[in-house]
């Protein structure tokens, strides 16, 4: 009896101190989780007129360009999964990569190649682990991302869609990330950058539209290719930049959900523990008790016996 008290309470001190590392992290994740989100609301608004701006000038120009016009028969597509570097995240990262794993079937089957380039330590180790292919990755800065950070992952794609498939190059391009609704609600989702979609061109239209009842008519200097050109980079970075502070706030709001889980957990763990740990206790008092009555008795009668 002595033994197992022993083991259970080494088994709740271990307990303990675990519980003691889970709540630390859910805290440390609970206030990077505030600045997460204010990034998030910083950059977004800076999106929203980029696109825009882009909208307004592939509205107001015939010009064909990378950046709003269709390919008739895409043979190549590059898609971008942004996971994290750690884990103790949940469901957040499993998430991410079978939402990227989805979309390059579906882009498969539309008979379209596909180059895979990866932020996050996790997923290069499971691609690297299948032994799939991947083109190009990124590692270091998943939890607090920059706009340098963003620029750095955006090189690759803009020299990639400007380049001619048989040189390399590829005619789309998707992301795939998670994107924060809430502190309970994350959702892993794929999104084409790269042509402009009719339907995004044509919402934009609406909206511009809808704010003036007369579309204006711009003149672009020195021209509208250039213009585009210039926008192009600054619109994929822009959205990457976005994409990776979505999922940033995303993976911490999942590594909180997780260690409260944990703390719980280790709570109730330890409960029980303790519950087994009393009655084991108890059941140790009960023998002892039972020892030294039987050895009382014992006593008394050899003492009885040697009297006569």
């Amino acid at each position: 009896m002595g033994a197992q008290l022993r083991v259970y309470k080494r088994r709740i001190r271990s307990v303990t101190a675990t519980k003691k590392i889970t709540r630390a992290m859910e805290m440390i994740a609970a206030s990077r989780i505030v600045k997460a989100q204010r990034k998030v609301a910083a950059s977004t608004p800076y999106a929203t007129e980029l696109t825009r701006a882009v909208t307004a000038v592939a509205t107001g120009s015939n010009t064909k360009h990378p950046l709003t016009t269709e390919v008739e028969a895409p043979a190549r597509a590059a898609v971008l999964l942004i996971t994290s570097d750690r884990g103790l995240a949940g469901g957040y990262n499993s998430n991410a990569i079978k939402a990227a794993e989805q979309l390059t079937e579906r882009l498969r089957g539309e008979g379209k190649e596909v180059d895979t380039y990866i932020v996050g330590r996790k997923g290069v180790a499971y691609y690297a682990f299948r032994e799939r292919p991947v083109k190009d990755s990124w590692t270091g800065f998943t939890d607090e991302p920059s706009y340098a950070d963003a620029k750095n992952v955006a090189g690759p794609l803009i020299e990639a869609i400007q380049q001619e498939t048989a040189d390399g190059g590829v005619d789309e391009l998707h992301i795939v990330f998670t994107e924060f609704l809430s502190m309970l609600t994350q959702t892993p989702v794929d999104s084409r950058l790269l042509p402009l979609s009719l339907e995004n061109l044509e919402a934009g239209k609406e909206e511009l539209a809808a704010k003036h009842e007369i579309l204006p008519l711009f003149e672009f200097e020195p021209s509208a290719e250039d213009v585009l050109d210039a926008l192009l980079p600054r619109y994929v970075e822009s959205r990457i930049y976005n994409a990776l502070l979505q999922s940033a706030a995303s993976k911490h709001a999942a590594t909180r959900r997780a260690m409260k889980s944990a703390t719980d957990n280790a709570g109730e763990l330890i409960n029980t523990l303790s519950r087994l740990a009393n009655a084991a206790r108890q059941a140790e008092i009960t023998q002892e008790i039972s020892e030294i009555v039987g050895g009382a008795g014992a006593l008394a009668d050899a003492t009885a016996g040697s009297d006569k």
